[in-house]
């Protein structure tokens, strides 16, 4: 019970000061758009995010030495209350999941909070998180409910003990608990706990953009899950960087993991709020534009990599209902440019600050993935006159 209580004391600590690290931004890289005032997909009003990070040892799997670096996401569109919001989604390549999203485009409402995890652990979140809505009447009450979770995820087994099946009910209900609006850690937090990506440690990053159009002011907020990508197509500010940092340690493979996995595989998990009163097909728009963003850092849709995207916009509250003709506010296609334009910034620089934020990580058998040398990438960017 002692080692217990001194893991959870450490795990609080590393919230802490994931929540202090610097951002992209901080080292000086620049971007396009203006932020809003947490630069994160919290930025839109009522978002909720949470985490369950888990970060321990174990001796009792015999398939490795069993380090676990793995997580839970969760992301409420409108806090923690029954209250669907228009969505839609799209897969720039399939090789991944995402629970839900067949109902999602056949109904146009998202019902359902978002979880995001390991590839192996897709499972046990959709049924918690279907358990959890008993328990807390999330349906208020109908009779005859029924549902579909929606759980993305990416894998995390060059660095964590994922045969292992480390995520538990528990872990699903503390990132539930832990929802919050207001500024979010990134990098090795949550899901993203044990992700990599263009050739570094990534993990979780999120961004907002602030869209003025006429006389209306929306926000658009983006939180990745980053595992893709190959170093060599590392691209920041337009810079060739993962070029250029071609012999900074990246992975270390002690003990490979029995796979296929080929340069440039991974996966990224991209969910999208907005307040503006964009309907479902909108948002199917605004999904289709979030490879761009990829596709400046250096994401090429490999062949191994789900790269699933999912929209939803936080506007047309009452448009829900069951028994009832309602009536929305809707948005002009000939004005949506701009939000299309915020969509790519956003992804961007989420992608880049969880890069950023994370931290090297040994795990599983030893592999271990390094983090972006800070100093270094400050350095190349100044010698392409990116930044002073």
């Amino acid at each position: 019970m002692k080692a217990i209580l001194i893991l959870c004391s450490v795990l609080f600590i590393s919230f802490s000061v994931e929540a202090e690290k610097p951002r992209a931004r901080d080292l000086g890289i620049p971007f396009v758009g203006e932020t809003g005032y947490y630069n994160s997909i919290t930025d839109v009003k009522g978002v909720e995010v949470g985490y369950s990070t888990i970060i321990s040892e174990t001796d009792d799997n015999k398939i490795s030495k069993g380090q676990i670096r793995t997580g839970v996401t969760a992301i409420f569109p409108r806090g923690k209350k029954f209250s669907p919001v228009y969505a839609n989604w799209y897969s720039l390549n399939g090789n991944g999941e995402m629970t839900g999203t067949t109902w999602v485009t056949e109904s146009g409402f998202l019902e359902t909070p978002i979880m995001i995890t390991n590839t192996n652990s897709v499972g046990v979140v959709r049924d918690t998180i279907l358990k959890w809505y008993v328990d807390t009447n999330w349906y208020q009450g109908e009779d005859w409910w029924y549902t579909y979770p929606v759980v993305g995820e990416t894998y995390d087994g060059f660095l964590n003990d994922i045969y292992g099946f480390h995520v538990k009910e528990k872990h699903v209900l503390e990132a539930i608990n832990n929802t919050k609006i207001g500024a979010i850690a990134e990098g090795n937090v949550g899901g993203g706990t044990g992700m990599m990506c263009l050739g570094f440690k990534c993990g979780t990053g999120t961004s907002s953009r602030i869209v003025k159009i006429k006389d209306e002011t929306y926000t658009i907020g983006v939180l990745v899950q980053a595992n893709f990508g190959s170093k060599r197509n590392l691209t920041i500010a337009g810079v060739a960087v993962g070029r250029e940092l071609k012999d900074t340690k990246s992975e270390i493979y002690n003990a490979p993991p029995n796979s296929r996995r080929q340069e440039g595989d991974g996966s990224i998990i991209v969910i999208l709020a907005t307040d503006a009163p964009l309907l479902p097909h909108q948002l199917k728009r605004i999904a289709q534009r979030i490879p761009l963003g990829i596709g400046i850092t250096g994401g090429r849709g490999s062949n191994g990599s789900g790269d699933i995207f999912l929209a939803f916009s936080t506007a047309n509250e009452n448009a829900f209902n069951r028994g009832e003709n309602t009536s929305v506010e809707t948005f002009p296609n000939d004005l949506i440019t701009p939000l299309f334009e915020a969509t790519v910034q956003s992804v961007e620089e989420s992608i880049i600050n969880a890069m950023v934020a994370a931290e090297t990580m040994t795990g599983n058998n030893g592999n271990t993935s390094y983090a972006i040398p800070h100093d270094k990438l400050v350095e190349v960017l100044k010698k392409y006159k990116v930044v002073p």
